[in-house]
């Protein structure tokens, strides 16, 4: 077993809640914590919901919201806990400590979490008290689990939805939730489920992913799913494969528990590095797997039916009518999906202000968030709201397709900063560029590092952070230094009928010259598209070559740097 697997065979996983008790009364420091406890704690308390922020003292905490739905009270409470327990410290920088979005934020994640910065130890027991008395929890937000359950955030508002699978989302969620028998797996255990023919729930890249089928049964057509499995991405990524089996919807928990219990058995837990589910059913080969899935159901599996997937939409941003009359949501957009703790209440209180007594506040897989059930004579009033203004409905492109992951400003593990830095980009691309009219959306996505928490692979544009040593040693940055922040940088991804991870075009692009290089490739692509072309399209169209000689017409470094270390 790899050091993890010890550190969960010392002390099962989910124990680490109590403790949390513990720790916070004695208000104990990270230093007093290890050594009451060992190293194996950090992993352990990712079962709690909490990362160990690079900052000492500090944690990340996640907040799973299945399927992204929370009624306005529960995101009331997120909003107003981040503001109240979620504060930078004055050692640094207080107020000052992030120049675009204060010292009390949060941000949605490409999962339909919450995650906060900023959380002491001494603080959680608090935190969880008003969570409980709303019914949010924390609890394997983290650790190698099943992680929040993602699901379509418009089930039961759109005409393009079979049928609405959130009942189904949450009876799954709550199977595993807790659930000491499935709390252990080899590594992490993502699951997603829609009724949606669009797939905006990305069921090519999880664990497990069921998307709407249908299928004749003693001469009755039902509705459920179809499932595919193994996806994911980070190194070694992987579009999941399709499973031979129809699953009624009150089928779906037994299913669900099945796959993990294959994946508990069979998965590997000696190498961390090939233990996700996507490595095993590589190796046994998609038949083996189902197979295995269904000597280990307690239920007969129909085979497959009729798949009802029609295409992938990847955002809800906009102003959109609901199949029940005279109601609308809204999809607003959060550039890298931070925003103010008091912003997000001021969102909740305007979802329930304005919204019917079935008003709700919706988080996407893009990093943004909906409110539904907006009658037609109140859409403008909620849109005059001062949140409104700043995550606007109606943004440029590269705004409404921006995604970042967390950066370096407090993983570990990422190597240049992302939020920040999206957001800039993001609004600066909008003045500077002239997408085609008939263009919505730029899908741009910069992760920190290779682990794709911004999922870039699936991106039109995607970044993976770089230190870059600049070649010319006359070249600087403003320190005077030639290593500099970069990236790699990808073009050509995308999810859905012609699903493909992009190209890494060129590697360790120094910062300074990606934008200047989007400016070449956009002002080609305008020139060359075919009607209708999207950007991923035209990309895929073009030889790599070319696009790297596109890139280097702009008057930037784009290839005179290497990736330092190299």
């Amino acid at each position: 077993m790899n050091t993890t697997e010890q550190y969960k065979q010392n002390k099962h996983p989910l124990d680490v809640i109590d403790d949390v008790y513990d720790y916070a009364d004695e208000e104990l420091s990270f230093e007093e914590i290890e050594e009451r406890a060992g190293g194996g704690e950090w992993e352990r308390l990712k079962w709690a919901g909490m990362y160990a922020q690079k900052q000492e003292g500090y944690f990340m905490i996640r907040t799973k919201v299945p399927g992204g739905k929370l009624t306005p009270e529960q995101a009331e409470v997120i909003g107003e806990v981040t503001d109240d327990l979620a504060v930078a410290p004055e050692e640094y920088g207080g107020e000052e400590q992030n120049e675009l979005w204060g010292d009390a934020y949060l941000d949605i994640t490409t999962r339909q979490d919450i995650q906060k910065h900023w959380i002491r130890v001494e603080d959680v027991p608090e935190m969880w008290e008003r969570y409980d008395e709303v019914g949010l929890t924390t609890v394997q937000g983290c650790g190698d689990s099943a992680r929040n359950v993602l699901g379509c955030p418009a089930a039961g508002l759109d005409d393009h939805e079979c049928f609405n699978a959130q009942p189904v989302i949450e009876a799954v969620s709550d199977f595993f939730t807790e659930n000491r028998e499935y709390a252990n797996l080899p590594r992490k255990f993502k699951i997603t489920i829609t009724g949606c023919a669009h797939d905006c729930a990305q069921s090519q890249i999880n664990d497990v992913g069921l998307v709407p089928a249908k299928k004749e049964i003693d001469g009755e057509y039902l509705y459920g799913f179809h499932a595919r499995v193994g996806g994911g991405l980070s190194d070694g990524p992987r579009m999941g494969s399709e499973l031979d089996v129809f699953i009624r919807p009150e089928d779906t928990v037994e299913f669900c528990r099945a796959v993990a219990q294959t994946f508990k058995e069979l998965g590997d837990r000696n190498n961390r590095g090939v233990c996700r589910m996507r490595y095993l059913v590589e190796q046994m080969g998609p038949e083996k797997f189902e197979e295995a899935v269904r000597d280990r159901c307690q239920i007969d599996l129909p085979t497959g039916g009729e798949n009802l997937t029609v295409g992938y939409q990847s955002d809800h941003v906009g102003v959109h009518e609901q199949k029940q009359d005279g109601l609308n949501y809204v999809g607003f957009n959060v550039i890298a999906g931070r925003m103010g703790g008091d912003e997000f209440a001021a969102a909740a209180r305007a979802a329930e202000k304005y919204g019917t007594e079935d008003a709700s506040v919706r988080l996407a897989t893009d990093q943004n968030f909906l409110i539904t059930h907006i009658p037609d004579e109140n859409v403008d009033d909620l849109l005059a709201e001062p949140f409104a203004q700043e995550y606007s409905p109606d943004p440029g492109p590269f705004s409404r397709g921006a995604v970042g992951c967390t950066g370096n400003e407090f993983c570990n593990y990422a190597i240049i900063e992302t939020k920040k830095r999206t957001k800039r980009w993001a609004r600066e691309l909008d003045d500077r560029i002239d997408v085609p009219d008939d263009i919505e959306s730029i899908r741009m996505h910069m992760s920190g590092c290779s682990a794709s928490c911004a999922q870039p692979q699936i991106a039109d544009i995607g970044f993976r952070g770089e230190t870059v040593k600049l070649e010319d040693e006359n070249s600087t940055n403003a320190e005077g230094d030639n290593i500099v922040e970069g990236m790699d940088f990808g073009l050509g991804g995308s999810l859905g009928a012609d699903n493909e991870f992009l190209d890494w075009v060129e590697s360790a692009v120094p910062a300074d010259a990606v934008i200047p290089a989007l400016e070449q490739l956009f002002e080609a692509y305008s020139a060359d598209r075919d009607d209708e072309e999207e950007f991923y399209e035209w990309c895929r169209g073009v030889d790599n070559g070319q696009l790297r000689s596109i890139m280097q017409d702009a008057d930037a470094p784009v290839a005179r740097g290497v990736a330092h270390g190299d």
